[in-house]
């Protein structure tokens, strides 16, 4: 008989008891006013008139409240509240009449009074605000109440005119506590009153704390293999659950979610599990994951019992399946029924196995922290050994890879034994006179944030390393040692340090010498050794990887001050893998100068959503986004009703919320559905009912066949007045045995795109029907050219509130001729951030999060407000906060370590003003993105008095008046393209330029001066610096029949070089040589031969480690370096054959020995442009040229040759695609008409582009021959304006994906 427990208390049961949640809304009772004088203590006292017990809020007895003894280096003043009281708030207050104050604490809490534990915000601050004087009562309610007996308040900071002075008052409540002790060998099995308990609805609470990593704390399972298992393991929390799924039994159940971490810390941590059907929400302490059961069923049926704190083994009282549970659990409910309430008050339903007690029992653990890696030690001196020799022992827990742990001197000397982590693992050395030095190491890895057991020991002529019991590591000697001093734990002073090895950061207990316990009390007063740079009683580790803060999916690694995350594979870059590496939009790659092909797009930027990858093509004046999805080809169909339709599932390379996005940002959107029908309707001719439909984007049904008119049920020729018999509204419907086709193009952009065709009448005899839904096709970047004017200062556009909690990006172009001016304010109680144009060469980004105002500015050496556009973005997370405008180097400042996290705001934000009116921006703004969402400044700006929408302006258009990078630039009576940033030339950018080289030939660019491309970043937490991430952004087509040859080389003053060759087959070879102590890294993006005569197009991008290499049209590859290290001292760039270049691979100083013979055309590296530089800047120190060197417009002729075999084949697919439903007569001679006709174009058009280029090459032989190195010249390409001219650009330090996004104009 199954039975169901009832829910009705379950509904309301919060984390607490019931007994605590009644008395929760009113604990804010004061705690400390009726304390005796025997609940304070102090570590000193200045007078007995200074004692601890004089600290009661707005008391004046003593003298006023406690202060320590100025020698005091570690002050404290402990409360003990006599029994355990729920806290929620505490207050400050200075010594009465005094000036003496505490501005800065610390609050510990603990249960014993010996183990610590350290109150942290929700960011994970530890330091609480106190007073200003000594009168006035600073109250802070604590974001999360802790339940303790023992509070300890240690001042960080004090008035510098007076000293430490302290008051204090602690509010909270009392509340019922159950509490069950668990000493690893014994459970309570609650037992029910039927052979198995069914359940749709479970609601699991309690806390615990343990004394070791690994602990069942319940487990429940059924005979149908239901079960629920919550298990410490590894110092986290893993839930094990599964509902009726048979696949998965307890053998080899996996883990359905873990949560936490570091819960063997011996402090209380609460638990909450809630399931409903199968949605389960797991709570550890503030961190809450969710997740759905595996399985159909959804409720959890177990069969006779639950277990709590082991499993046992059914028949065999007092052994377990697993490790049992060691430690303490405190109001342990399940769905409403108190556990340890029953177990105490003996009730059947529980069965006790082993030693179960009722009250916790307290560990004698104590633990000390390490807090420096440049000046913590513990010196202790040894007892006497028992026997010869010594030994040590300790436990230890850390994140750092590297850190001394012992030191001690040996006798006979000169020795020196050195216990120190190294790569993670335990390194044990001895080093005695001159050189001579032994090694021990194990290869267990102890930096992973547990408790590690080491053990120390002489015996027999060799000295043995044991960690957590494996076997031992040895060193040989050849003689007897003994200690001689101290021993030194985790560092030691300078001058008994034998090797420059950092501090241990981290934390030790249990520490033996000689095989005597070393009582850390007695060193904390002093009466035992000597520390620097230590805290005792306390385990201060911290994760500062939960909650993981490394964004879409990293990998978060850490040490003890600070956490790294890894953004391999994920598409993005940054500190905290915030910044997309792709661009939005096709669009936003036709403007970086960009070909057709396909491409990795990130629709929302930084958002959640992901890149996915879509095709480009460019060849038209629009740029469309083409989305392909898995039925491209025609569908044929046979024998289906409204009753068994046939039915079609559309999937796209992209995600329904990818699409979304994609769709919304776009400005038009289409797609062509072609439906070949004979004897099948799609329209009911009776009642107009559909008989075929498809379904939209969300799922709806839709029968409209064409435009762009929801709801129209009609098909294209209805709605162009066409239809072979006009009393349908569509050709199908006349219901003919001849073939007809409704051809139509959905261009309602809200119901795209399609996501299912259904078919129901082709069950006729002679019915048949032929369709194919074509992929989805966009064009148009709605937020390009979205902008607003505005030309009053006290007007700004108002958007909600900016979350920008932990991360957050703002970018933006603007144009003004103002002085000054805010771009966008956004403020909350104390928090804020800015954006605005300090003065007229100055863009200033300032936040505040907590941690005081931070301030970052960009300085340019030309005017900002000189009416031309620019290009802003500023970016903040938890780890640094940047700054970039236009090209200049990119700024970055440090976060504070262990700082406020979240910017709390709460006001709206403001664009183009702020909220008190002043300081309003006058000019114009465009492209407004936040977080990878575009702000719509024309919309609102057509409400909005003193703003207008759009910008005037010739470069303030979507018509991409300059091409390739170039720079759109406003003139009082027109406009001029700046193109020196693009590796392209003429009025508008877009004329190759190119160069025809022979085996001889070579261009080299020679860098002004030694630099590196990225400069380092100070190491100073607090300084503004540039950006450190390695980068290179290259492009450059080529035409060659040469193989083995050389393309391009970028050589340093330190050994590296990049170099991009072709191999002896043809195929196309980069090499990547970073590190001169390694082998260089070799990438064969394509094995095909590429020496066959025709242009192709080159992209190589790095960013740290990752690099991508696009060939002609092809998807961008990705491919890891061995190391992300920079550039250093860049040399020169060369193009073609290398004369003299050391350290080169034999098979790359065999392509450089061959040289290049053919076209190299538009080669960028970075900002770089070398053959505009070669051509433009005759005679320049920059510019060596060797061999014969000819300008030519090879790369263009080559590039529209295969741009017209490409849209030939294009069409030709297309065409096929459109058509292959058909097998009629007339298709096919339309067809073959149609290829004619193309083929007559296509050779009138080569006729035509060899007239040209015969008349160009005689006017250009007329002018002038081709030069060499000696005594010659290289022709100046035609100049028709000042801003064509190339400039040299020598800051290659700036970030290339934002070089490429500076421009769009």
């Amino acid at each position: 008989m199954l039975a169901v427990l009832p829910l009705l208390a379950v509904l309301s049961l919060p984390l607490r008891s019931g007994a605590a949640a009644a008395s929760h809304h009113n604990c804010n009772a004061p705690l400390v006013s009726s304390l005796p004088h025997s609940s304070f203590q102090s570590s000193s006292q200045s007078s007995v008139g200074y004692a601890a017990h004089n600290a009661k809020l707005n008391r004046r007895d003593g003298a006023g409240g406690w202060s320590p003894m100025v020698t005091d280096q570690e002050p404290w003043l402990q409360v003990d509240l006599r029994e355990q009281m729920e806290v929620t708030a505490v207050s400050t207050q200075g010594r009465y009449d005094s000036w003496d104050w505490v501005s800065g604490f610390l609050l510990l809490y603990s249960d014993s009074g010996r183990a610590w534990k350290q109150y942290r915000q929700e960011d994970g601050v530890g330091r609480i605000v106190g007073n200003v004087n000594s009168e006035a009562v600073v109250q802070s309610k604590l974001s999360h109440p802790v339940r303790t007996r023992f509070l300890r308040f240690v001042p960080l900071d004090w008035n510098p005119s007076g000293w430490m002075g302290l008051r204090v008052e602690v509010y909270g409540c009392s509340y019922k506590s159950y509490v069950a002790d668990f000493d690893g060998r014994s459970s309570l099995l609650y037992r029910f009153n039927q052979k198995s308990m069914s359940t749709v609805k479970d609601v699991i609470s309690l806390r615990f704390k343990s004394h070791q990593t690994e602990g069942v704390l319940l487990h429940g399972e059924g005979q149908r293999g239901d079960y629920i298992t919550l298990e410490l393991h590894r110092g986290r929390l893993d839930l094990y659950l599964n509902l009726d799924d048979g696949r998965v039994r307890l053998g080899s159940r996996r883990v359905a979610v873990t949560v936490g971490s570091l819960l063997d810390d011996q402090h209380w941590h609460s638990v909450h599990m809630e399931r409903f059907n199968r949605q389960v929400n797991l709570t550890v302490d503030a961190q809450t994951s969710s997740f759905q059961t595996r399985g159909d069923g959804h409720s959890l049926d177990v069969d006779y019992e639950l277990s709590f704190g082991g499993i046992p083994l059914p028949g065999k009282p007092g052994t377990f399946l697993r490790r049992n549970f060691h430690g303490c659990m405190e109001n342990l409910y399940y769905n409403g029924i108190n556990v340890v309430d029953l177990a105490k008050r003996r009730k059947p339903q529980i069965h006790s196995v082993g030693n179960v007690t009722f009250s916790c029992s307290q560990p004698q653990l104590v633990s000390c922290t390490f807090l420096s890696s440049s000046s913590s030690f513990l010196s202790l001196p040894p007892p006497p050994p028992a026997s010869g020799g010594f030994s040590a022992r300790f436990q230890l827990r850390t994140w750092n890879p590297d850190g001394l742990l012992l030191s001690l001197q040996l006798h006979p000397g000169p020795q020196t034994l050195e216990l120190q982590v190294s790569g993670g693992r335990l390194l044990l050395g001895l080093h005695g006179s001159g050189r001579h030095r032994s090694e021990a190491t194990t290869g267990h890895r102890v930096s992973d944030g547990l408790w590690h057991s080491v053990r120390l020991d002489t015996r027999n002529l060799h000295i043995s390393l044991t960690v957590d019991g494996e076997p031992s590591s040895n060193i040989e000697l050849w003689e007897p040692v003994e200690s001689r001093g101290n021993f030194f734990f985790g560092g030691c002073p300078s001058m008994n340090c034998h090797a420059q090895i950092p501090s241990f950061q981290g934390c030790m207990q249990l520490i033996f010498i000689n095989g005597q316990p070393m009582n850390l009390s007695l060193v904390q007063q002093g009466l035992l050794g000597n520390y620097n740079e230590l805290q005792l009683d306390t385990c201060s580790i911290k994760d500062r990887c939960l909650p993981n803060l490394c964004e879409h999916s990293a990998r978060c690694s850490q040490t003890w001050t600070s956490f790294s995350c890894d953004c391999s594979g994920t598409g993005y870059s940054g500190a905290t893998c915030h910044n997309s590496i792709y661009e939005s939009s096709c669009e936003a790659y036709k403007l970086s100068g960009s070909s057709s092909g396909f491409y990795f797009i990130d629709p929302d930027g930084s958002g959640p959503l992901g890149p996915t990858q879509v095709y480009c093509n460019m060849t038209e004046k629009k740029v469309w986004t083409v989305l392909s999805h898995n039925s491209s080809a025609p569908v044929t169909v046979q024998s289906s009703s409204l009753q068994k339709p046939h039915v079609m599932r559309l999937n796209y390379s992209a995600s329904a919320e990818q699409l979304r996005a994609i769709v919304s940002g776009s400005e038009q959107c289409q797609q062509e559905v072609v439906y070949s029908c004979r004897k099948s309707r799609l329209f009911n001719t009776r009642d107009g009912s559909p008989l075929s439909w498809w379904l939209d984007r969300d799922g709806e049904r839709r029968s409209y066949w064409g435009g762009f008119l929801p709801g129209v049920q009609q098909c294209s020729c209805s709605l162009e007045e066409n239809c072979v018999d006009m009393n349908y509204f569509c050709n199908c419907d006349a219901d003919t045995d001849a073939w007809a086709n409704d051809t139509g193009v959905l261009s309602y952009k809200d119901h795209l795109p399609v996501s299912q065709v259904v078919v129901g009448d082709t069950n006729r005899t002679g019915s048949m029907a032929v369709y194919s839904v074509g992929p989805l096709r966009c064009y148009g970047d709605k937020s390009i050219w979205n902008a607003a004017s505005f030309y009053q200062e006290s007007s700004y556009l108002y958007f909600p509130t900016l979350q920008a909690e932990l991360a957050s990006d703002i970018s933006f172009y603007f144009k003004t001729s103002a002085p000054s001016g805010v771009f966008l304010e956004n403020q909350g109680l104390k928090d804020f951030i800015r954006v605005e144009l300090s003065s007229p060469s100055a863009v200033t980004f300032s936040f505040d999060v907590g941690n005081g105002p931070a301030v970052l500015a960009v300085k340019s050496h030309l005017p900002l407000n000189d009416r031309q556009w620019h290009y802003v973005r500023a970016e903040r997370n938890v780890k640094e906060a940047s700054l970039q405008v236009d090209q200049l180097p990119l700024r970055f400042l440090q976060a504070p370590a262990d700082g406020h996290l979240r910017l709390r705001l709460s006001s709206q934000l403001f664009v183009g003003g702020t909220a008190s009116q002043q300081r309003g921006f006058l000019g114009c703004i465009r492209s407004l993105t936040v977080n990878g969402v575009a702000f719509d400044l024309e919309e609102r700006a057509r409400m909005t008095p003193g703003v207008s929408s759009g910008c005037p302006g010739y470069c303030s258009g979507s018509s991409s008046l300059c091409h390739n990078r170039g720079r759109c630039l406003e003139k009082s009576n027109g406009y001029v393209c700046d193109c020196s940033q693009s590796a392209y030339g003429g009025t508008t950018c877009n004329q190759e330029v190119s160069v025809s080289f022979d085996r001889e030939s070579s261009v080299t660019y020679t860098f002004q001066e030694p630099f590196s491309v990225m400069q380092n970043r100070s190491s100073q937490a607090s300084s503004v610096s540039t950006d450190s991430r390695a980068r290179e952004d290259v492009a450059f087509s080529f035409v060659t029949s040469q193989r083995p040859a050389m393309l391009l080389t970028v050589s340093t003053f330190s050994q590296q070089y990049i170099a991009v060759i072709l191999a002896r087959n043809g195929s196309l070879q980069i090499w990547y040589h970073l590190q001169t102590d390694r082998s260089p890294d070799v990438f064969s993006p394509a094995l095909n031969n590429l020496a066959d005569g025709r242009l192709h197009r080159i992209r190589i991008h790095r960013v740290g480690k990752n690099l991508y290499i696009q060939i002609d049209q092809d998807v961008h590859r990705k491919y890891t370096l061995s190391s992300d290290a920079e550039l250093i001292l860049i040399r020169s760039l060369t193009l073609g054959k290398v004369t003299r270049m050391e350290n080169l691979n034999e098979e790359v100083l065999q392509a450089a020995s061959k040289g290049f013979i053919g076209c190299l055309s538009s080669v960028q590296f970075n900002h770089v442009a070398p053959l505009k530089a070669a051509l433009t800047n005759r005679g320049s120190s920059l510019i060596t040229i060797r061999g014969p060197l000819v300008q030519s417009n090879c790369g263009a002729l080559a590039e529209s040759t295969s741009h017209t075999l490409q849209d030939q084949a294009v069409t030709a697919t297309k065409d096929k695609e459109q058509r292959g439903g058909g097998t009629q007569k007339d298709l096919a001679v339309i067809a073959g008409v149609v290829t004619a006709v193309v083929f007559i174009a296509v050779c009138a058009l080569a006729v035509i582009s060899r007239l040209l280029y015969q008349q160009r090459r005689a006017q250009r032989d007329s002018g002038g021959a081709s030069v060499g190195s000696v005594g010659g010249g290289v022709k100046d390409e035609h100049r028709h304006g000042m801003f064509t001219d190339y400039r040299t650009e020598l800051h290659l330090h700036n970030p290339v994906r934002d070089n490429v996004k500076e421009y769009y104009i």
